[in-house]
């Protein structure tokens, strides 16, 4: 795999080494587009998006886990093992947890299929090479892979017809944290691109013994002609964690904030390569197609110390659980568009295989299983517009299936989903849109769910596999929501309600490898408000807001309680002054408590974090500074209630910096 990683890396190179020498020949076609996803939204599609761009992510980035820059959009928690903003860090959309949230790269699946969890962090540095972001909350339209159950993180490869450029930065911090990067972007030159990006990240961490060390490369070439384009991204990362993921009791975090649950033996190990040949083709003014064919790469895994975790004595005994995996898919989407009408309809597929090896240090190997996994689905979505009324329908039907090789034998199971969505948007004005949508999806469970915990499948007394759950979840979305631009003011506010059925969620528990348990509910349903606006008060000066309330309910039995880990309050709110080529923000965050147990007894507090940010620009150089928990906060914002009955949390990193030196010509 890594031989084949360097051939077409080799290939890459060459091929751009070709477009750099030939500076005699520039491109003479005037308008080249990019490869265009068929899966965005825009200010018409009667559903609940927001947009995040190159230049606002640019800004912000340092080199941390996207979830960060996630957590400024409404609805949206997060929290970090380690306490800062390197190594894993996860995130929640509307209190639903990212194994229930559709990612994709360029219309490509993230997420990996058995546990449907998307790692940004075997990706170091993503977000350098992401020309933009949409997040679409809810359902929202059809996507590739798992089912967006509470919403999309759609991502987009950097636009590599922009104008050459060549950009290294240095950046230092905190936790003895550095961030090193070199990025090229050849712009077209005879109907050629090249793009290259290298990074470096490293930390100490927040806690004790949490460090993250980590390396990517991400490679992109395209060839441009009249009526088509080709596409060829290779994104690879390599990241070495000292583990963090056990949270710390108060009692400890009373004497040392810094103690880490974990100890010092846990590390893990993780290389990740995805590759992908896109290309559309513009088969007349009306008419176009937009295929790709991609390949992703899993192999690493993670040590584990049973006693640690069980509250025991550590001894020489340490547990390795190892995954090595494939995902070989394809899409293919065809789009008409004449006057009024616009129709699109897709198809796509992939097959997965995961192997899973357990081992002990002193036992050697104690079992191997593999994983298998299967999919296909088709859509079909359109819209018209009748005067000041545009019509949305979109039809999707996605078949799975999840098969298992291992010691003990299961039969292979298989789930059907159709996912209706329909949509009315109304334009009132120029400047002014209601919109309302409903939409109907359902997913069916990760390994994790079916296993109950366990990473090799277990047994009954008969011989007969346990499976903890094997039923699909279900989710009717409801949206309704107004948006306003113009001069001065971006203004977007919705209501949603998304009633559930039989719903997994998480029981704030862990199960003998650690990893999270989840629960199936009777009855609940979230509901909420969510807010986003901009308004440029000044030439210099912007105010920007994103803010989200939240009203769930869980009924089970005669029980009724609220979710855990879902805020009901959260308050984003930044201001913004640029001037010439100097800009400094101040950015404020209201997080209001969450229970972190189904009895809705212990809490995650409410607090308030405030951040800051500088850039200055002279000639071919920007520094940038970065100040983030300035009032020295003492909070956390995750943790769970452990099987003893003591309460475990994650402490985030107090008062810390961040500056970096950027050279571009």
């Amino acid at each position: 795999m890594i031989k084949y990683f360097i051939l077409t890396t080799v290939a890459i190179l060459s091929f751009g080494q070709i477009t750099a020498q030939d500076t005699l020949h520039i491109d003479t076609v005037k308008h080249l587009d990019e490869i265009i996803v068929p899966y965005q939204a825009d200010k018409q599609t009667p559903v609940t998006f927001q947009n995040v761009y190159s230049k606002e992510i640019k800004e912000k980035s340092t080199g941390q886990e996207p979830s960060f820059l996630l957590s400024e959009t409404p609805s949206i928690t997060n929290y970090s093992d380690a306490g800062n903003s390197q190594g894993y860090s996860y995130y929640r959309l509307r209190g639903i947890d990212q194994t229930r949230i559709n990612t994709t790269f360029d219309g490509m699946p993230m997420n990996e299929p058995e546990d449907q969890g998307a790692y940004f962090s075997n990706y170091p540095d993503i977000l350098n090479s992401v020309s933009k972001i949409q997040i679409q909350r809810g359902v929202g339209t059809s996507k590739n892979g798992i089912a967006s159950y509470g919403g999309s993180v759609q991502l987009f490869s950097p636009n590599i017809s922009d104008s050459t450029k060549t950009t290294f930065s240095l950046g230092y911090g905190s936790f003895n944290s550095l961030r090193v990067f070199g990025e090229y972007n050849s712009g077209i030159k005879n109907k050629k691109a090249l793009y290259a990006r290298a990074s470096q990240i490293y930390s100490d961490g927040y806690k004790y013994h949490s460090s993250n060390n980590s390396q990517s490369v991400f490679l992109s070439g395209e060839l441009f002609y009249d009526k088509s384009t080709w596409k060829l991204n290779i994104l690879a990362g390599h990241q070495q964690n000292d583990m963090a993921w056990i949270g710390v009791p108060d009692s400890l975090i009373n004497i040392d904030r810094r103690t880490n649950g974990n100890n010092k033996q846990e590390k893990d190990r993780f290389f990740q390569m995805l590759t992908q040949l896109q290309n559309a083709w513009q088969i007349n003014h009306s008419s176009s197609f937009q295929s790709s064919i991609y390949y992703t790469f899993l192999k690493g895994g993670y040590d584990f110390d049973l006693n640690n975790y069980l509250g025991l004595p550590s001894t020489d005994e340490l547990y390795n659980y190892a995954v090595q995996s494939n995902l070989v898919g394809f899409f293919s989407n065809y789009t008409f568009s004449k006057k009024q009408f616009n129709l699109t309809t897709g198809l796509h597929g992939n097959i997965y295989n995961r192997q899973h090896t357990g081992s002990e240090k002193t036992l050697g190997q104690l079992y191997q299983n593999t994983g298998y996994k299967n999919e296909i689905s088709v859509f079909t979505k359109a819209d018209y517009t009748l005067k000041w009324l545009i019509f949305f329908a979109d039809l999707q039907y996605r078949y799975v299936n999840f098969d298992y090789n291992g010691s003990v034998p299961m039969q292979k199971l298989d789930w059907d989903f159709i996912n209706p969505k329909a949509g009315l948007s109304v334009t009132v004005n120029p400047n002014s849109t209601l919109y309302y949508s409903l939409g109907y999806t359902g997913r069916e469970p990760t390994r994790n769910d079916m296993f109950g915990g366990n990473d090799d499948l277990l047994a009954d007394s008969f011989g007969n596999a346990i499976l903890s759950n094997t039923k699909p979840e279900y989710v009717l979305n409801h949206e309704l929501g107004f948006r306003f631009q113009k001069d001065k003011l971006n203004f977007n506010v919705n209501l949603y309600h998304m009633d559930f059925k039989n719903e997994i969620v998480l029981d704030g528990k862990f199960g003998p490898n650690g990893l999270t348990l989840t629960n199936n509910v009777e009855q609940s349903f979230r509901t909420g408000l969510e807010l986003s606006v901009t308004y440029k008060a000044t030439k210099h000066f912007s105010l920007v807001n994103n803010s989200s309330f939240n009203y769930s309910r869980i009924k089970e039995q005669t029980e009724t309680f609220r979710p855990i880990l879902t805020s009901p309050i959260i308050i984003n709110q930044e201001a913004v002054f640029s001037k010439n080529n100097f800009m400094i923000a101040l950015s404020a965050r209201y997080q209001h408590r969450s229970y972190i147990d189904f009895a809705n007894s212990e809490t995650v507090k409410s607090y308030f974090l405030f951040n800051s940010r500088a850039s200055y620009s002279i000639r071919d150089f920007q520094f940038s500074v970065f100040l983030n928990n300035i009032t020295n906060a003492k909070y956390f914002n995750h943790g769970y209630v452990d099987f003893d009955g003591s309460k475990k949390y994650f402490v985030q990193a107090p008062i810390n910096f961040y500056a970096s030196i950027q050279y571009s010509f």
